[in-house]
């Protein structure tokens, strides 16, 4: 079958291969893929600018729903022809502190799908059953694809971060995750400032549709003197960093009032300089967001179920897997929102 591979280690090393098909082993699933999603960590992985382990060659992609295909020995909880998403995290350790607290997603020796385990961006792939969910009925597949990183946002905004209703949030980078992040911070019941730059206009406006309560364009307005107009002097509540942008990180840690919380969320493509010291003179609560762990899957389905929170609006473009190149291009130059590819034969 062709799937999308990383062969080598450094900037690039990606190509359409034919590799073997798999077939489902001791415990595990094959899943027919239906829908694969490109993250902003397959561009790192293309461009050798992430700190999770990869293990090339492999194949990439972890963003994923389908149809279970074939079960191995000994799974009795799923059968073929169940519509699934899965999770991430194909091994860990089992034995770190992490692992015992059921935090897997900081074991640092966990190996990730589409990094260190072949991943979505083929026809099929294998996964260990623990790792699969279930579809809700109401979900189709493109929109199934988004699970993972909404699960994502439920762990950075709902898990990591503590958000009372009337907390006023702000959040920069209305890209998918920003936007998801969005969609639970209005349903935790905060005030949701959301801000962006003049390439953001159409997503701007999307988040104006998902229920945002003003966003911004900080190439056009001071951002800082809006929040404090806004907040009476105090500075926003809570700061939720998605753009992986250092400027982004910068507005945060001014922009958020004394005792308020800042979360990164997005990954920076390298170092930068910033002004640490507001953490201590502000007391800012300050914490990072890494993946994902079963309870934020269960939590993520839940809303999706529910209609709480809306995926499918955010795929902007279905491409079939030939087409990578350009569907990375489009992400990477944040043209469109989220791009979907659809594996072919």
């Amino acid at each position: 079958m062709k799937a999308l591979v990383k062969f080598a280690p450094g900037k690039g090393h990606v190509e359409i291969r034919e590799v073997p098909e798999p077939t489902a082993g001791q415990g595990q699933v094959k899943v027919e893929v239906r829908a694969a999603g490109v993250c902003g960590s397959d561009l790192h992985i293309y461009h050798d600018q992430i700190a999770i382990p990869i293990e090339p060659p492999v194949v990439m992609g972890h963003e994923f729903a389908g149809v279970v295909a074939e079960v191995g020995e000994g799974v009795d909880r799923l059968r073929p022809g169940h519509r699934v998403t899965c999770e991430t995290t194909a091994w860990s350790c089992g034995r770190c502190l992490q692992c015992r607290l059921g935090h897997y997603n900081m074991c640092a020796e966990r190996k990730v799908v589409g990094y260190a385990v072949d991943g979505c961006f083929a026809r099929a792939c294998v996964v260990n059953e623990h790792q699969v969910h279930l579809l809700p009925e109401n979900v189709d597949f493109q929109a199934g694809a988004l699970t993972e990183p909404l699960a994502c946002a439920v762990h950075a905004v709902l898990e990591l971060t503590s958000i009372l209703a009337g907390d006023r949030v702000m959040i920069t980078g209305p890209g998918p995750v920003g936007l998801l992040c969005l969609q639970l911070v209005k349903a935790a019941g905060g005030f949701a400032l959301v801000c962006g730059t003049s390439q953001d206009a159409e997503r701007l406006a999307l988040a104006r549709r998902f229920g945002a309560d003003l966003t911004v364009n900080v190439d056009r307005k001071d951002t800082l003197e809006i929040v404090r107009d806004l907040t009476g002097g105090q500075g926003a509540d809570i700061f939720l960093e998605c753009a992986g942008a250092p400027q982004a990180a910068r507005l945060g840690l001014e922009a958020t009032r004394r005792g308020g919380q800042y979360t990164q969320v997005g990954l920076f493509p390298g170092p930068f300089e910033l002004k640490f010291d507001l953490i201590a003179y502000k007391e800012l609560r300050v914490t990072g967001s890494l993946g994902q762990r079963w309870t934020s899957w269960q939590r993520a389905l839940s809303l999706m179920a529910r209609g709480q929170v809306d995926t499918g609006t955010l795929v902007s473009h279905l491409m079939p897997l030939t087409e990578w190149r350009e569907a990375f291009r489009l992400a990477e130059e944040g043209e469109g929102l989220k791009v979907v590819l659809k594996p072919v034969d």
